[in-house]
């Protein structure tokens, strides 16, 4: 994490595991967002990932070997600081962009793309339900039929179709990802302080009923992941080859 010019940067950093997230990172980032929140020379948040790939969503070594999905659980401690955040988040994402490291973008204002990136959204494929509030967020921003596809498919879509259906707000060259982002992040970041955090807080609408979907999706998940559904799935998942941190 670093600050500069009104500007706290988060990078993912594991990018030997394409930057799953592990519970530990989970923590990590809501003490990250937290203390951006609570820093008054923080006028903006960006989001990015080291290597190749922005996320390849959860470690699925965690969860199937971590504590039961509940309401201390690190990544509900992070979903909901992430829906209640109150300050202009951006995010720079490319390559391999799965499960979480996708819904999370839904939180997010402003967003550029790599040329380079693959968005999956597999919950339904692996056995289990969206979560981060999606059900609720991807919809509202490209319509239910579209919203539908994406889910009940799973099916990998690139950075230009992103652009189209309205998740992202530009593509760019792999190269020029970080100085674009950057360079939004600090015209952001100019903007007056009040008047910005009220627009945004406008835009986003009472918080109440997107942190009871995220509590909602988050019951349903949790049954899942102790399902023989969900197991099967992710033992088939395995069998053909991918890593145990490649997840939803």
């Amino acid at each position: 994490m670093t600050r500069a010019e009104g500007i706290c940067e988060v990078r993912l950093n594991r990018p030997e595991k394409r930057n799953a997230i592990t519970f530990r990172m989970y923590e990590q980032l809501t003490g990250a967002l937290s203390a951006a929140q609570a820093d008054d020379q923080v006028r903006v948040v960006l989001l990015s990932g080291e290597g190749a790939s922005f996320s390849a969503g959860n470690d699925l070594q965690d969860f199937l070997s971590g504590p039961t999905l509940n309401a201390v659980h690190p990544a509900m401690q992070f979903l909901r600081t992430l829906a209640t955040f109150g300050k202009p988040l951006l995010a720079a994402v490319q390559g391999q962009t799965v499960g979480i490291g996708v819904t999370m973008l839904l939180h997010c204002d402003l967003i550029v793309a790599a040329r380079s990136t693959q968005l999956t959204l597999p919950f339904v494929a692996l056995g289990l339900v969206p979560e981060a509030g999606s059900t609720l967020l991807l919809p509202r921003l490209i319509g239910h039929q579209r919203a539908a596809e994406l889910l009940f498919l799973g099916q990998p879509f690139n950075a230009d179709t992103a652009y189209r259906i309205g998740i992202v707000n530009s593509v760019v060259e792999e190269g020029a990802l970080l100085g674009e982002a950057r360079a939004l992040a600090r015209a952001v970041a100019q903007q007056p302080p009040e008047a910005l955090a009220a627009t945004r807080r406008l835009l986003r609408g009472d918080p109440g009923e997107l942190l009871a979907r995220i509590e909602e999706e988050a019951r349903i998940f949790g049954a899942q992941l102790q399902s023989e559904e969900f197991r099967a799935r992710v033992r088939a998942f395995l069998s053909r080859g991918h890593p145990p941190t490649q997840s939803q």
